[in-house]
Parts: structure tokens; C-alpha cells; sequence
């Protein structure tokens, strides 16, 4: 059944402000990484979304419990973003915005393949070629970015992998928890997770995760990640309430306009023609691979044919 047209727009609508949006959480990352650990990043990240959520959680009169098995997913879901977050951060810190971006975009052919691996989902010859092209424009980004940036190059690709399995736990989970509450759970089950590597990283004086105090200007910045983050993962996951998927998922290949624009407005930063050439061969896919699933969603719903004068007999 479609949904009624004054649901799917405002769907729409929420999903372009999601890609308006979220590329501000990696710009925040990025200038607070200038002073401050990429741990210090995360664990804001999820503090602030945590301190944000709860008095959303308690006016709609949300339940705040949770039982077991939905905990697990829960935790899972929470250590699963906070590494996809550490992994971006730490691409973004050195990487210009869009080229992180861009490798990260293989996240929807991660998600086909992991489909497949974990829930058994039937993955056709077309959709394999599709991600492997896809994952081939994903080299034509990642190769001069590892002659300019070294290793950290891969750290987008651990973003995608990381968001993937995010996103499969939150399919999960969506029958289990209210929306609202499965952002309050995870935020602050990850801030918890994150406060003991922070004290291990002072302890140690390991660089990546060691805290610092921040001076009032990166104070601001670690509060735009976590706003940031709640309002576009919130607009999205409401998106998704009143559209389709299928109609929403083309959209999201939006994020990287929005990211471009900021990334050269802020600092400068313009994707190469190889880069451009990468983008355009993940997008291609992305949307080559969802263009799949539209169909095989159509022929799943088509009504089963009437039985013939022989298995009537």
C-alpha cells in the first residue's frame, strides 16, 4: 500500500533537512579535532544527544525501560556508532570533507552485502556487480587520498562498515522501541561506554582518546556535534516514519552537496576531477542497488496468482 501524499512530502521534506544537516557534525568534528582528541569528539557527540533526548523522552511520556533482549541491540547498536563515529572524526580531522564522505557513501553496498551475510536476504548477480563497482569508485578516492593522507584514508571505510551493521541493528530494533527512546538508550549507553577509554587514554596519554579541557570556542563546536547529530538522526528517523524507504533512500546521495558547499565554504576544500569520478560511480551504484530493492520490494507485494484447473484438483 503507498502512503498518502501529505505524509510521503513532509517524509521528503525531513530527509533533505537530514542532508542539510548532518554534514554539520562532521563540520563541528572537524574544527574541535584542532584542539581537542577524537575520543573527547565522540563521547560529546553521544553526552550532548543523551542530555538532549531525555527531556524529549520524558514530555511524550515515553517509557524509559527496556527489557533484555532489546538491551543487547541496544548496546550493540550504541558500540557500533560510537566507532563509526571515531572513524569519521578521525578521517575528517586531515581529510577534506567530501573525499571522506564520498568513501564512506559505499555504506548502502556494505549494508546489501552484510543483508545477505546476516539475514539471509536474496542478493541477485546485478545487485553483487553494482556494489563492486561501487566499491571500485570508492578506490578512485581512496588511492590519491592515501598518497596525500596515509592510512587514514580507511577510516571512512570502517565508518561504512560500522553505520551498516548500525543501521541493520536499528531495523532490528524499530519493532521493539519507540524512536525516541532508542536514541536515549543508545546515547547514553555509548557516553558510558566512552567515559572509561577517555580516563584509560589520561591515564596512558594515548593521543586519540586522551581528554582535554577545552578552551569556550571548541566547547561550542563539541556541543554543534551533538546537536548536530540529534537533530538530523532524529529528522531522519521521523522521515522514515512518513515515507517510504525506497522513497527516501535516493535522497540521502544529497548529503554530499551539502557537504561540498560547507567544505569549500569553511575550508576551502573542492573534490578533484578523480574524486568527482569516484563520486559519481558510488552514487550510480547506490542508486542502481536501490533501484533493486524497489523492485524486488514491488514483486514481493504482488498477490499470489489464483491456482490453475490443476491444483484445483
Amino acid at each position: 500500500m503507498t502512503q498518502p501524499t501529505d505524509r510521503i512530502l513532509p517524509g521528503v521534506a525531513l530527509m533533505i533537512g537530514f542532508c542539510a544537516v548532518a554534514p554539520m557534525i562532521d563540520i563541528s568534528g572537524k574544527l574541535a579535532s584542532q584542539a581537542v582528541s577524537i575520543g573527547q569528539i565522540t563521547t560529546a557527540r553521544f553526552l550532548v544527544q543523551a542530555a538532549l533526548m531525555v527531556p524529549v523522552l520524558l514530555l511524550m511520556r515515553q517509557s524509559f525501560g527496556i527489557n533484555g533482549a532489546a538491551l543487547v541491540l541496544v548496546v550493540l547498536r550504541a558500540v557500533t556508532s560510537i566507532l563509526a563515529t571515531f572513524c569519521f572524526v578521525g578521517a575528517v580531522a586531515v581529510m577534506p570533507l567530501a573525499d571522506a564522505l564520498a568513501i564512506a557513501f559505499v555504506e548502502p553496498l556494505v549494508i546489501l552485502l552484510l543483508g545477505a551475510w546476516l539475514f539471509r536476504d536474496v542478493v541477485g548477480p546485478r545487485r553483487i556487480a553494482a556494489a563492486t563497482v561501487g566499491f571500485g569508485g570508492s578506490l578512485l578516492v581512496i588511492q590519491p587520498s592515501l598518497a596525500a593522507f596515509g592510512s587514514v584514508a580507511l577510516l571512512p571505510l570502517g565508518t561504512a562498515v560500522f553505520f551498516a551493521l548500525y543501521m541493520l541493528l536499528t531495523r532490528a530494533l524499530s519493532r521493539r522501541m519507540h524512536p525516541v527512546a532508542m536514541q536515549v538508550h543508545t546515547a547514553w549507553i555509548a557516553t558510558a561506554l566512552c567515559i572509561p577509554f577517555l580516563v584509560a587514554g589520561a591515564a596512558l596519554d594515548i593521543a586519540a582518546i586522551r581528554p582535554t579541557w577545552p578552551e569556550p570556542r571548541i566547547w561550542l563546536y563539541l556541543f554543534g556535534v551533538g546537536v548536530a547529530a540529534t537533530v538530523s538522526h532524529m529528522m531522519m528517523t521521523y522521515a522514515l516514519k512518513l515515507a517510504p524507504a525506497s522513497t527516501l533512500a535516493p535522497l540521502h546521495y544529497l548529503e554530499i552537496v551539502s557537504a561540498v558547499a560547507l567544505g569549500y565554504a569553511i575550508f576551502g576544500d573542492f573534490p578533484d576531477a578523480t574524486t568527482w569520478a569516484g563520486i559519481a560511480v558510488i552514487t550510480g551504484s547506490g542508486l542502481y542497488v536501490i533501484h533493486r530493492e524497489r523492485v524486488t520490494a514491488r514483486v514481493r507485494a504482488r498477490p499470489a496468482p489464483p491456482p490453475g484447473p490443476a491444483a484445483a484438483a
